[in-house]
């Protein structure tokens, strides 16, 4: 195929405000990744829009394994869905109240905030 360009499982982005950081999520526009590397603003940066990985979440969350979780783009960590809150995926195992990470199984498709 000749119009084929790449699988999918990391994607080129540019940066956003403030840049991205090595593992840390990364929202543009409407999609959502975990950043392979660190770049400044503006930069390329490749992230990862599938997979199981461990991220920030809100410490007074309490989330269930199996539930679905979406992303604070301000506070740049993981919440229960809710109004503002960009859907990225389920949570793999629980993380209750005090836990500062939740293991996210990111969907991989592009999504936009409730």
């Amino acid at each position: 195929m000749k119009n084929f360009i790449q699988r999918g499982e990391m994607i080129t982005v540019t940066a956003p405000t403030g840049g991205a950081t090595s593992g840390q999520g990364v929202l543009v526009g409407n999609l959502f990744g975990v950043a392979a590397t660190t770049v400044a603003e503006g930069a390329d940066v490749e992230i990862a829009t599938v997979g199981v990985y461990e991220l920030p979440k809100l410490v007074s969350a309490v989330i269930a394994a199996g539930a679905r979780v979406a992303w604070d783009d301000t506070a740049k960590q993981v919440v229960l869905p809710g109004t503002g809150m960009v859907p990225i995926g389920i949570a793999t195992v629980a993380a209750g109240n005090g836990v500062a990470t939740v293991r996210v199984r990111l969907d991989g498709v592009a999504t936009e905030a409730a």
